[in-house]
């Protein structure tokens, strides 16, 4: 791992300009508690799966202001010197408690709580907000896209498209957590300990006098992953034969041949796939990979499995890095609760004329039930922390917006699982974060909890998220009481 860059900076003015609001006000030792949540899945899916939680460690262990931060501030001439000398000795000494990465979530879902003093609870909402968004945006379009391509594996490829280098960086992280199975980014493969891979280029086939030429001198280089690249020129009729000629000089020579095939850049992928895989079938190279690039996404990999494509290796780069179809996540940071001197909580409410932004108040819990016999999820209960749920009751969930509708459940049919886990206490890192790829194998399992319908790419069966009785109860009470007034 490079070391660590100072983050501290990485957020929007106005968190520094509320902080000295509050520094003057002498609320800075105010607690509070605030809900990280979204209210939309991304490219109108079933579900997103969480990510990011691992930089965003990073950023809250090494908050500080250094000397360059302060004279930058300074230099703004907004702000007071002895505001200024207090942040010299800013840390975070707050409880967060976060859904790991790689979990299944759905819109509304607290995915990471903040409680600690409103001057630090308040400041690093835009960091936090900036790593999850990102990363949980492109997980979720990367399970997109691992889903249409079935069982075949899927790489990112996506470096020179994304918008700038922690972009790439940290998406293609977020890829391989969404189940890619590697990545171009030769970077984020050393930094995480994720698989890298890559072919050629044109140019190289281009740098030569002749295809062929290119061909066997690439051939000749890497002979246990010799994937060649075919349309430079006339795919079938001179990539392929080309590539043909020299997988039968290698097999000739008795070089084995670990992982070797074509790839596919231009053209029509499932025609041209079609053909190609006839070709090496009879030249005898049924065990050869047909991998494929060219703009790629989910529905057009789901198209083209439908047309019979050949294809069994997908490189998805710019509409992957970049969820060209939904470019954000829309995660929001709101006030949930203040706690008192005496240490009693008071539910705080964001109330609007849209009611998908009227937000849950309170200090909650997200509890998620599943099937006890298939493993399945049913749905998941956003709930007030003090809250008691036993499995060996019945439970009834009633729908948030039509409190009428209701599934009931008998005891000890269900089981229960708490996802928000405490990741710092006092400031103090109580939480060790996965690997990579084993974060990546855990949102393998997380999905196979879904039924199928959930995880259709259009028009998926919506996931129930209810509110307990407590959080119902509390949230009409609260808008009875704003009406009143």
């Amino acid at each position: 791992m490079r070391e660590q860059r100072n983050l501290t900076l990485l957020t929007d003015l106005y968190q520094l300009t509320m902080m000295q609001g509050y520094y003057n006000n002498d609320t800075n030792n105010h607690e509070v508690v605030f809900d990280l949540f979204y209210r939309n899945n991304p490219s109108k899916n079933g579900y997103a799966i969480c990510a990011g939680l691992s930089q965003a460690i990073e950023y809250i262990e090494g908050l500080s202001f250094n000397e360059a931060d302060i004279a930058y501030l300074e230099s703004l001439n907004i702000f007071q010197k002895d505001f200024l000398e207090y942040l010299r000795n800013f840390k975070f000494t707050g409880d967060i408690e976060a859904i790991p990465e790689g979990t299944v979530v759905f819109p509304m879902e607290v995915l990471m709580r903040v409680k600690a003093p409103i001057f630090e609870a308040q400041f690093v909402e835009t960091a936090l907000l900036n790593m999850i968004n990102h990363q949980s945006l492109i997980a979720t379009k990367a399970a997109r896209v691992v889903r249409a391509a079935e069982d075949d594996p899927v790489l990112e490829f996506g470096l020179r498209r994304a918008q700038g280098p922690d972009a790439g960086i940290y998406g293609a992280r977020a890829a391989i957590i969404g189940g890619c199975a590697g990545t171009s980014n030769v970077l984020t493969g050393q930094m995480f300990n994720v698989p890298v891979s890559g072919t050629h280029a044109h140019s190289w086939v281009m740098s030569f006098d002749e295809e062929i030429d290119a061909f066997r001198a690439y051939a000749k280089l890497f002979p246990d992953k010799c994937i060649l690249l075919v349309d430079t020129y006339d795919t079938l009729e001179s990539g392929v034969p080309n590539a043909i000629k020299v997988f039968d000089e290698m097999k000739a020579a008795g070089i084995p041949m670990k992982s070797y095939g074509i790839r596919l850049d231009s053209g029509d992928l499932a025609y041209l796939s079609k053909k190609a895989r006839k070709m090496l079938d009879e030249a005898g190279h049924i065990d050869a990979i047909i991998s494929a690039s060219c703009d790629l996404d989910e529905m057009l990999i789901a198209d083209l499995k439908r047309q019979g494509a050949k294809i069994s290796l997908w490189g998805v780069g710019t509409n992957l890095i970049t969820s060209s179809d939904c470019p954000s996540f829309g995660g929001i940071y709101k006030l949930a609760a203040e706690i008192d001197k005496e240490g009693n909580e008071i539910p705080k409410i964001k109330i609007s004329d849209n009611p998908e932004k009227v937000t849950n108040p309170g200090v909650k819990k997200l509890i998620r039930v599943y099937d006890k016999q298939t493993g399945k999820m049913i749905a998941d209960i956003i709930a007030l922390e003090n809250e008691i749920f036993d499995e060996t009751k019945p439970l009834v969930l009633y729908e948030t917006k039509a409190r009428w509708k209701k599934t009931k459940l008998k005891a000890n049919s269900y089981t229960l699982r708490e996802l928000l886990v405490p990741v710092f206490k006092q400031g103090k890192l109580i939480y060790k974060a996965p690997e990579t790829m084993e974060i990546k194998a855990y949102a393998k399992e997380e999905l196979n909890t879904l039924w199928e319908e959930y995880k259709r790419l259009v028009n998926p069966q919506i996931m129930q998220v209810v509110l307990s009785d407590g959080l119902y109860a509390l949230k009409e009470k609260m808008l009875e009481e704003y009406k009143k007034d």
